[in-house]
Formats: C-alpha cells, structure tokens, sequence
C-alpha cells in the first residue's frame, strides 16, 4: 500500500480549512483545550435517566471542520484518528495542536485513475490489545492493520475475501478479548453502492469472524479459509459493537429499516439468540443507525437520525444528542474516556460525558 505522510504546515492548513483558533475551556482539563465553536447541547429528552449520563452544562464542541464526509474516529496515544472518506485519507488531531494532520493517503482505493463511486476512502477503525490500528478499507474491500502507529508502517492484511469471492465493503469492525475480530460487510464503498454493483461477487452483505485475528503474523497473507460469516439477513449491517462483558454483540442496520440488533455470543464466537433491540424507521430526521459504542455501565451510543442515541443494555432509548449534520460515528477519548467524539459530515465534535466509555477491547 502506498502512503503518504504530509507534516502539519500553513499551507496544508489553508488547503484544508481545518485551522482550529478559537480556545474553547473545557471540563476535560489543558490536554482538552481548543475548539472551534461550542454550544449548549440540544437534546431529546426521553428519560430522566439521561441526567446521570449528560451533564447538565454539556456542551457540544467542533473540534476540526471543512470535510464532505467523516468516519471511523478512534483515540489513540492522545491523538484522534478519523477516516475522510471522499478524500481518501485518514486524518489526525491532537489537543492543543491548531491543524488536522495527513496521516495515511490512500487509505482505501489504491488506483492510479479516479475511483468513481463517492466513497474511495477507508472507513471505520479500532486497535487491539497491542494498540495496532486496524481498519475497514471500504474501497479497497478488505480489512487491514498497521503494525505501527506511523504512514509508513507495515501493513498485514486480515482479510479480503470469502470462499473465493472478494469482500463487498467491510464498513465497521470490533476485536473481541479472544484475538478474533468482527466487521460488518455492506456495499457502500463499491461505486454504485447497490447490490446490483457489476464488482459485487458477494450475494449477502454479512457480518463476518476473523478467529485469532491478533495472532496473525506481520505481512502474513490472510486465511481465507478461516472467515466466518455469521450473519446473512440483515440488508445493509453497519455500526457493530460488543457489550462491556462481550457476552452480547450488537449490530444495526442501516436502510431500509432504521434498526439495532443484539445477539448472543456463545464461547466460540458464534451468535445466537437474535433480537431486536430498537426500531427508529419511522424517524424520519436525517441519519440512519451507524457507529456504535458502549460505556463502562454498558449503555449504548450510536449514531442515528438526528443524532447519537443512547439506550440503555435492555434497548430503552434514554436521549439524543442532536448534531446539526448527520451524524456517523463515535468514539471515546481523553485522560478519562469521558469525552464523547462524534464524526458528522463535515465536521468533528464532541461532548464530555459523566460515565467513562468501555475499552476498545479487554485484555482478558
């Protein structure tokens, strides 16, 4: 894969818009200071529960802006990382830094020619035990991972196709305690983002098991022969996320139904036991079901119509945070995992929360 790392420059800064000037105080401390802009968060109020999870002065903070489409934020070393979808790239920032930074470019289409579907770019991300980035590559139809936190590391691709046929567009992805990993396989990174694609193989767009994912060697090819697809019904499957005791796995689905499902995880990986955790088709605000996170007390965030949704384990909507675009995903951050990064369209926010978010994966 070639990557290309750009340095942080007046020049990148102007091309990009993404100067950050005003300082903003915030609860998280000085390693949390600038920001954009910051208002009092608006929000659907739909259960007193809400107030121990929302501070009552939060407030919703820009943190970088000047994009077409963002996605897949992760914290990490002190830094966010988030996907640009349009672009091609993944992005860095850091508090108390004025600019975004290049990280990687491409991120997921490796052609010399323009892609010509909306998408070209990487798509979610997330980091095992070891703090190796491991991303969806959407575009490039594979899932893949940096053995180092740098452009120029090496990367180890964990999978690319399934019984002989490429991967559609893996979007999100989660590890699990055991070194496997699961991602969701829909095709919106293929250019006409259809199942009638002429370059889809696959007849599901499934959601998928890496076993050992963890384990697998540097620069190793992948074991096709290992993926397991796990689910094969749900039309566009999208955000995906474990409960804090990874004894549940939930996954939604994006259109035409607006839904969130939880399953059973058995021992070995396996799902059972499906069940519909909350149904927002009616809701006809702008968004769709998408990233999706959970905290420390296994409530649930996820991007949706309107904004993010949280609910609590049993699937009671308790309140969402409305963002002024449409949001896609979410990620905990700061000292304390109590900041809230929300990727928007054409912007990064995000809000301090009083309950600290889950590990990205437990090192059991």
């Amino acid at each position: 894969m070639k990557r290309i790392l750009l340095v942080t420059s007046a020049v990148s800064s102007v091309i990009l818009s993404l100067v950050l000037t005003a300082a903003v105080p915030s609860q998280q401390g000085s390693d949390e200071a600038s920001a954009l802009d910051a208002t009092q968060v608006r929000l659907d109020h739909l259960d007193p529960a809400i107030d121990q999870i929302l501070p009552k002065d939060a407030k919703l903070e820009r943190i970088a802006t000047g994009f077409k489409w963002v996605e897949g934020p992760i914290w990490l070393n002190g830094s966010l990382y988030f996907a640009e979808i349009p672009s091609d790239s993944i992005r860095r920032w850091t508090p108390g830094d004025e600019n975004v930074s290049m990280f990687i470019t491409p991120s997921g289409y490796q052609g010399h020619t323009a892609y010509g579907g909306p998408e070209p770019g990487s798509n979610g991300m997330t980091a095992d035990t070891s703090g190796r980035l491991t991303v969806a590559g959407h575009a490039q139809r594979d899932v893949y991972r940096l053995e180092s936190l740098n452009s120029e590391s090496q990367i180890t691709i964990l999978a690319d196709s399934y019984k002989g046929k490429k991967l559609n567009s893996p979007n999100d992805l989660v590890y699990r305690s055991d070194g496997s990993l699961y991602f969701t396989d829909p095709p919106y990174g293929l250019r006409t983002q259809s199942d009638s694609d002429p370059a889809k193989q696959l007849k599901s767009n499934g959601v998928y098991r890496i076993p050992n994912a963890t384990a697998q060697q540097p620069g190793s090819k992948p074991v096709s022969s290992q993926l397991q697809l796990l689910i094969t019904d749900l039309p566009r499957p999208n955000g995906i996320t474990f409960s804090p005791d990874e004894k549940v796995l939930y996954v939604n689905n994006s259109e035409p139904k607006k839904i969130w499902m939880r399953y059973r995880v058995q021992p070995d990986g396996s799902l059972t036991d499906a069940k519909l955790f909350y149904d927002a088709t009616a809701d006809q605000r702008p968004g769709s079901p998408d990233g999706m996170k959970v905290d420390q007390q296994g409530n649930v965030y996820s991007t949706g119509p309107g904004g993010v949704w949280i609910f609590t384990p049993e699937g009671k909507p308790l309140g969402i945070i409305l963002i002024p675009e449409k949001a896609a995903n979410v990620a905990w951050g700061g000292a304390d995992r109590k900041m809230l990064y929300i990727a928007a369209s054409s912007s990064m926010y995000r809000v301090h929360l009083n309950i600290a978010g889950a590990p990205l994966v437990i090192n059991k």
